[in-house]
């Protein structure tokens, strides 16, 4: 018998309240135990509202409707003491700006121990040195140094760091990573991105990985969702989304990519991204899209099974075969 999955979103739909604005729109999505899920999409396609919804920590005046399922518990039932459970023992949120989550008048160990704390996992004391342990674990040296330090004596890279070491101290089970490396300089981006594997994999988490950069998402997760103004246009293992592209959009991202072995112009998709509260009865990425014809201007798409994965593209088999081939 297959488990069921430790996340579960389906028909995911996040607007705003008291009005028609749309801003995600019938997103289905599963997360296995230890297995790594990304989000792909340009800005604004939803990816970050949709892991606020799962946490449910939508801004002021959203409201998220659908079904979030986190193991047996309906997430959006949850009332405040289990929704505190949640959030504190369950999952973990990491950002993608640490100086703008870090409250910049505590010091380090104020910030990383406060949670397990409040919420009765460990003593202050025990916090403190698990939390050591933590940093010395994703390459912070001296920790009971950076500990007595504030946010402002760290480096971007060590902020980050430290929320790692907040986001594992509580040992969930699953870590939503909204792009950990976006603000970071490109020459630690790298290091800091395989201290988090590295940790995620040693302890068998799961995580829900947003990120903008598909080939990036291939490289460091299981599968790849690809989202576009607001929905999930394809679903399949890193590696078939990469190399064999079903939906235009994905193939457009990817060619979008410079090359590694050429000097080449790079591809651009025309036009600009849209939101999902700007999309019409058609599919939305029809006026963008090279292979459109007028049943896809009128009709929207639905998530259907192709070649072994799901794609939401009413000419998928015709197109596959005439998209360009990738560049490495």
């Amino acid at each position: 018998m297959t488990p069921a999955p430790l996340l579960t979103l389906r028909n995911l739909r996040v607007r705003a309240r008291g009005t028609e604005r749309t801003l995600v729109r019938d997103v289905s999505l599963d997360v296995d135990t230890a297995e790594s899920v990304a989000l792909v999409g340009e800005s604004g396609s939803g990816k970050s509202m949709s892991i606020k919804a799962a946490m449910r920590l939508l801004p002021p005046g959203m409201t998220a409707e659908g079904h979030i399922r986190f193991d047996a518990s309906n997430v959006l039932e949850l009332n405040r003491r289990d929704l505190a459970r949640y959030r504190a023992r369950d999952v973990a949120l990491i950002h993608q700006d640490p100086r703008a989550h870090i409250n910049p008048t505590r010091t380090i160990a104020q910030f990383v121990t406060e949670g397990v704390v409040c919420a009765g996992q460990l003593s202050e004391d025990e916090a403190i040195e698990r939390a050591c342990t933590l940093m010395r674990d994703v390459g912070i040296d001296d920790a009971p140094r950076r500990m007595a330090q504030f946010p402002h004596q760290l480096s971007g890279g060590l902020l980050q760091r430290v929320m790692i070491v907040a986001a594992l101290l509580p040992s969930p089970r699953l870590i939503f990573a909204d792009e950990p490396t976006t603000a970071l300089d490109v020459t630690v981006q790298s290091d800091v991105l395989a201290i988090l594997l590295e940790q995620i994999r040693d302890r068998q988490l799961a995580m829900l990985f947003v990120t903008h950069d598909l080939d990036l998402a291939a490289a460091v997760t299981d599968r790849v969702a690809v989202m576009y103004a607001g929905s999930i246009v394809e679903t399949g293992t890193s590696a078939e989304v990469c190399e064999r592209p079903l939906h235009p959009y994905t193939a457009g991202l990817l060619a979008s990519r410079p090359s590694t072995t050429e000097v080449r112009r790079l591809t651009a998709i025309p036009g600009r991204p849209v939101a999902a509260y700007e999309v019409g009865e058609g599919c939305p990425f029809a006026p963008r899209c090279s292979f459109a014809t007028d049943e896809c201007r009128t009709q929207r798409p639905q998530q259907r099974t192709v070649q072994g994965r799901s794609v939401a593209c009413h000419h998928a088999e015709d197109i596959v075969d005439r998209l360009p081939e990738r560049a490495s």
